[in-house]
């Protein structure tokens, strides 16, 4: 039984997408629940509590599956994947060939359009993009993370400058910068 169908259509960017309508209950869906846009039901699931909400898009060969959700006025497209607990917030991109796994979160203004890489540690989750670098909820660019004063990060959130200063050289490795 499908969970959705494609209700009313808009054209985007020369793109015809289709709001979807939920016909089954599930996870934090209603019957009749309106959600986001998609252009195609290869776009999201239709046997997992995968779900687009608000304004978002998914478009292209993109796909969202899982527990994956994309909300806000996010847009996934091009062959870019949502799996998993992976979550896309905001006004945030991801495109090409990128894939956001595992319980990754990808929000605000993020662009990615590769593979992130999530890991998680004692304390967050690590998310690495092309240009972002997301630790727990925190989102900045790489250039960012490496102005950040030790007082700005003990900021952040108890015990963080502790954790950053073990876990800064490692990561900063991960994404090629070795002097740091």
């Amino acid at each position: 039984m499908s969970k959705y169908k494609l209700g009313e259509a808009k054209e985007v960017n020369g793109v015809t997408l289709f709001r979807v309508v939920a016909l089954i209950a599930f996870s934090d869906v209603n019957i009749g629940g309106v959600g986001g846009w998609i252009e195609n039901e290869s776009n999201l699931s239709q046997t997992d509590d995968a779900w687009v909400w608000d304004d978002a898009q998914v478009s292209g060969n993109a796909q969202v599956s899982g527990n994956a959700q994309v909300s806000g006025n996010a847009q996934v497209s091009g062959n870019a994947q949502v799996l998993g607990n992976a979550q896309v917030l905001g006004n945030a991109q991801v495109s090409d060939d990128a894939r956001v796994l595992g319980n990754a979160q990808v929000s605000d203004d993020a662009q990615v359009s590769k593979l992130v890489n999530t890991i998680h540690t004692n304390k967050y989750y690590i998310s690495i993009g092309d240009t972002h670098l997301q630790i727990g909820c925190k989102n900045y660019t790489f250039e960012e993370w490496k102005k950040f004063t030790d007082d700005e990060i003990t900021k952040m959130d108890t015990g963080a400058l502790e954790w950053w200063r073990v876990h800064k050289p490692l990561i900063f490795i991960m994404i090629g910068e070795k002097n740091v």
